[in-house]
């Protein structure tokens, strides 16, 4: 068995290849490919598809998060390996080769599961509310290990305003510190950097090919170390960042026919879900439709279809078609524009957002929200001032670090649709042509590792 090197480059597309010269240079040795993505192609559900085989109606990742019924809350990037259907790739690389290890580090639902190695973000939550940067690990004192020679995880650069080349070195470096200390037969790594900067500013933005060449930097590093090693190397990405310009905003529309249902508290206008008749949970250029009734359902799409920026209204056995036919997935999926995205908001007025929607908290919004990546430009002083509120937070003094933005207009790429060609659409790279497929499908990511590994 020959060990291999996974990257997860997030974002990188045929088109942005020719910015990253260590990955083309893999490439040459090799080959690159573009690679059909599952819908939605966003990252939890893609990465499930990519390491299961699976669709998502088979995995059951129908989104990065959806409704659950029996809670009726909302749940976005939960951590538990629990929650995929199905043996990953690893469980299929051990019964065929006894003795095989494997590393997971960073790919998500990465908590509980079956790798011998793993290494994810978790911040640790004291009592007093604050949020502290810090990681997850197994075996738990891995963690520790790597935090003593890296300093903590930089969690406020993984993501937020302040997201940058910082995270994906302290991921690079603990994949090097994986590889003196275990030497996994099977390494996944995930680098996310160029995805957070691909949303800001847009996948044509002058500035995108000095990002690629920041995350190709980490890149080669680890090609160059396994490699080494006696590794091979595979990198691919999840999907391609299409250029946006505004959001839809389908609970808008549900609200304006009488469909949610709201409660009013100190926080702000909160949307009650399991009161709701139907209600929208948003993730990216996809969103859910959760219906109480049938009858709801059919008021909601006839409240959605046709509505400006929403192409397609999919409901019953529709949603086989893109292989959301689950029953974690709305009764209704709606496909935006390819020029749009979904947001969450209900509110009409700014002053009846609740308090959270001003803040960094992906796991109390029901939806995926990429204004988390911007501070608000309208309020003077706004950096200042956050810096301000962190200090009086480490002194004890709670208050609420309200610097993200309401303005949708801000976020300038997404993903979640098939991209118009495949140079727009995610790709494979491979050190050697071996065993490589005709055409590649998320769904074949799986065994073509296997195939990878367990050639001699």
């Amino acid at each position: 068995m020959r060990p291999l090197l996974v990257l997860d480059v997030v974002g990188l597309t045929p088109e942005l290849l020719r910015h990253a010269p260590n990955l083309s240079a893999l490439a040459q040795d090799g080959f690159s490919a573009p690679l059909t993505p599952v819908l939605p192609a966003v990252t939890c559900t893609a990465q499930s598809s990519m390491l299961t085989g699976r669709l998502p109606s088979e995995h059951g990742i129908v989104a990065n998060g959806w409704y659950f019924r029996d809670r009726a809350e909302v749940g976005f990037w939960k951590q538990s390996n629990h929650l995929v259907h199905g043996d990953k790739v690893w469980d299929e690389l051990r019964r065929r080769s006894p003795g095989a290890t494997t590393a997971n580090l960073f790919w998500w639902f990465n908590m509980y599961g079956s790798a011998d190695y793993s290494v994810t973000p978790r911040p640790a939550y004291p009592a007093d509310g604050r949020k502290i940067p810090d990681c997850y690990s197994h075996p738990a004192d891995l963690r520790d290990r790597l935090q003593a020679e890296l300093g903590t995880f930089p969690l406020f650069f993984f993501w937020g305003p302040k997201a940058d080349i910082r995270s994906t070195r302290w991921i690079t470096e603990s994949a090097l510190r994986l590889l003196e200390w275990h030497a996994p037969s099977l390494s996944l790594v995930y680098l996310p950097h160029l995805d957070y900067a691909l949303q800001q500013v847009g996948p044509q933005h002058p500035s995108i090919a000095d990002e690629v060449a920041r995350v190709d930097v980490e890149a080669g590093r680890l090609i160059d170390a396994y490699r080494a090693r006696g590794y091979g190397v595979v990198a691919l990405s999840e999907y391609g960042i299409m250029p946006v310009r505004d959001a839809v905003f389908p609970n808008r529309l549900l609200r304006s026919a009488n469909l949610l249902s709201f409660r009013h508290d100190m926080t702000g206008e909160l949307l009650d879900h399991g009161a709701s008749r139907a209600f929208a949970v948003p993730d990216h250029q996809i969103a859910h439709v959760y219906c109480r009734t049938s009858e709801a359902a059919r008021s909601a799409r006839e409240a959605l279809g046709g509505a400006d920026g929403i192409a397609r209204v999919l409901g019953g056995e529709e949603r086989a078609e893109i292989g959301l036919d689950h029953e974690r997935s709305g009764e209704l999926i709606l496909l935006s524009d390819d020029d749009r995205w979904f947001a969450h908001d209900w509110w009409r007025s700014p002053a009846d957002a609740p308090d959270y929607q001003r803040t960094v908290d992906i796991h109390r919004k029901p939806g995926y929200d990429p204004r988390e990546l911007f501070m608000d430009p309208t309020k003077p002083l706004i950096g200042p001032r956050t810096i301000g509120k962190v200090i009086l937070r480490k002194l004890g003094l709670r208050n609420l670090l309200d610097f993200v933005p309401l303005d949708t207009s801000l976020v300038r790429g997404s993903h979640g649709l098939l991209t118009k060609t495949p140079d727009t659409g995610p790709l494979v790279i491979a050190d050697t042509t071996d065993h490589a497929p005709d055409a590649f499908h998320q769904t074949g990511i799986r065994d073509y590792l296997l195939a990878r590994m367990l050639a001699d």
